[in-house]
């Protein structure tokens, strides 16, 4: 028995603190720790005191086996279901290992006794000097002999009457008295197993059909006519089952011993495994937070030097802009009071001076807005390269977009077709010109037709996060529309500008040719819209001669572009013979 065992169903609640399952050796219990009392083998073979198995919570189970059932849980889910009615059983959970008891009839005290235990009980007993041990007899003083021939512990008072002359002792007179301390060094102290429908006798029969172990009252009576044998005479044969059933269980043990084993090296390997990948997490998260990090302190050194930048031109705007105000008013007032003050000689005198000075400073260019502005901007998911080998994202932009700047480009900026996406891309530009290179901006987008106005076209417009916009339409009808398209409330270049939607591309109904004499397999009423004839009354083209275009033409509307729409419409210049004879 393991002492290391634990239950799988939470049975620890039960014990007592600071115990630990299984046997301390062979001798004492589980449960309460002490010296086995009468102890119980369990079906799952472990042993437990009667008093500590009578503590434990019984719960009510359905036995769905039949009449007779084995007390084992384990067995029980092997073993094919058999229609038969329901019975109600009460169990009990092993403490070492949690598998379920299913308790006979009689309760705990049917269940078997570990006689072993009750032997090495004793054994540890005796050698302890007797300690624990009191008279079989009198139950009462301390154990001094054991008789050999009885196997009874007898205590000094009980050892004599036992070896007494009187009438009433003349049986035992002569048993042999041993010592305890003799016995310390015996493996087995060979007390007799008494009956427990007979205490009185001992269990010295086997009865075959029964399967059990028998005294000479239980063969005369409830095993009457049953055969039966000595036990010393079936051992043999019983034991020999036993040792053959135990050779074909070992293999198992070993098998899971080395399950175990390999169950154990594996969480081992993958501790081993777990901690690796742990540290290379470690390494690659502390890289990449001093790269963030890094990159952090990059974009608020770039964003200081951004500040400095604007406030430096700032400050040397309103220096200008003071200084020139300090100019213009000196003047202002200087002019104003000559012109109030001054007499006509002085203001004649003045007065070359006084227009050179204010004519300068009307001819001085200023901008009334200021130089710079506050537009910074921060796009998280900007890619901003490598850093120290990582990639890292978030940038800082101070770029505007100019509307007068940005461009429109597309093959369908201004043609469509009806019911057909039309599709045009918009480039944003700031005010030098130069791309954005990246996306963000409100981009309004309006498609309107210009007989209902009150009917705009649906419109998507596509981010695609490096200042270009991919921006589609499907006009529901052919016609004239206006487009316009804004960034703040400002036309971009080129906007609003006009479409024209077309009806739906007509395909050609005749076939791409090289010649309706080919083509038609030499017919002479086949027709070719290129308008060519041949001689001896072939009515279509032909290779060389009068009116062939000289390469292949559409046979619908003699257009000379294969991919192309048909421009047919229905007149007598395509005869509608050849569409209904000629195949390719």
């Amino acid at each position: 028995m393991s002492e290391n065992r634990k239950p799988l169903m939470g049975f620890m609640g039960k014990l007592p603190s600071g115990t630990a399952l299984g046997n301390s050796g062979k001798t004492h219990c589980p449960l309460c720790m002490g010296l086995f009392k009468v102890p119980r083998l369990l079906p799952c073979l472990h042993t437990v005191c009667t008093t500590c198995l009578e503590q434990l919570e019984p719960f009510s189970v359905v036995d769905i086996r039949g009449g007779d059932s084995d007390t084992s849980s384990e067995g029980s889910i092997f073993q094919e279901l058999k229609p038969c009615s329901l019975q109600p059983q009460i169990g009990i959970l092993c403490p070492v290992c949690d598998a379920q008891v299913d308790l006979p009839m009689g309760g705990v005290k049917a269940l078997t006794i570990d006689h072993l235990a009750v032997n090495d009980v004793m054994l540890e007993s005796l050698r302890g000097e007797g300690q624990g041990l009191v008279c079989d007899l009198c139950s009462d003083r301390e154990v001094e002999k054991r008789c050999q021939t009885c196997k009874a512990n007898l205590c000094h008072f009980c050892c004599q009457a036992h070896r007494s002359h009187s009438w009433r002792q003349k049986k035992t007179t002569y048993h042999t008295m041993v010592d305890l301390k003799d016995l310390k060094a015996y493996s087995r102290t060979g007390k007799p197993i008494l009956c427990p429908a007979h205490p009185a006798e001992e269990l010295r029969l086997f009865c075959e059909l029964c399967d059990q172990p028998v005294c000479r009252d239980c063969v005369v009576g409830e095993h009457r006519e049953h055969p039966y044998d000595f036990t010393s005479n079936v051992i043999h044969k019983h034991g020999d089952s036993v040792r053959e059933l135990l050779k074909d269980t070992q293999p198992h043990v070993e098998a899971l011993e080395e399950a175990l084993a390999q169950i154990k090296g594996t969480n081992s390997a993958l501790q081993e495994r777990v901690e690796a990948v742990a540290a290379d997490v470690r390494t690659f998260s502390e890289g990449y937070i001093k790269a963030i990090e890094e990159h952090r302190d990059k974009l608020l050194k770039q964003l200081e030097d951004i500040r400095v930048q604007k406030e430096n031109s700032l400050q040397l705007q309103k220096a200008q802009l003071e200084q020139l105000l300090a100019d213009m008013r000196t003047g202002v007032e200087f002019t104003q009071h000559l012109l109030t003050s001054g007499s006509d000689l002085e203001i004649l005198i003045t007065k070359g001076v006084v227009v050179e000075r204010l004519t300068k400073l009307n001819q001085v260019e200023y901008s009334v807005h200021p130089g710079v502005n506050n537009k910074i901007c921060f796009f998280p998911q900007g890619k901003a390269g490598l850093c120290r080998g990582y990639e890292v994202y978030g940038t800082i932009s101070t770029k505007e977009v100019d509307p007068t700047k940005c461009v429109l480009q597309g093959e369908d900026l201004h043609r469509a077709r009806e019911k057909q996406p039309a599709t045009f891309t918009l480039l944003c530009k700031d005010a030098a010109g130069d791309s954005m290179g990246r996306g963000g901006d409100n981009i309004q987008v309006a498609v309107v037709p210009k007989d209902k106005k009150d009917s705009p076209v649906r419109t998507m417009v596509h981010d695609n996060k490096d200042g270009t916009y991919y921006i589609s339409y499907t006009p529901k009808e052919a016609g004239v529309y206006t487009v316009w398209v804004c960034i703040k409330e400002q036309h971009v270049q080129g906007s609003p500008f006009t479409v024209t939607v077309r009806k739906r591309h007509r395909p050609h109904p005749g076939v791409f040719h090289c010649c309706t004499l080919c083509s038609s397999g030499g017919q002479k009423t086949a027709h070719c819209a290129c308008g060519g004839t041949m001689p001896g009354g072939y009515l279509g083209c032909g290779h060389g001669h009068k009116g062939h275009p000289g390469c292949p033409p559409w046979s619908c509307c003699g257009k000379f572009t294969e991919k192309s729409e048909c421009m047919w419409t229905g007149g007598q210049g395509a005869p509608r013979s050849l569409l209904r004879t000629v195949a390719l």
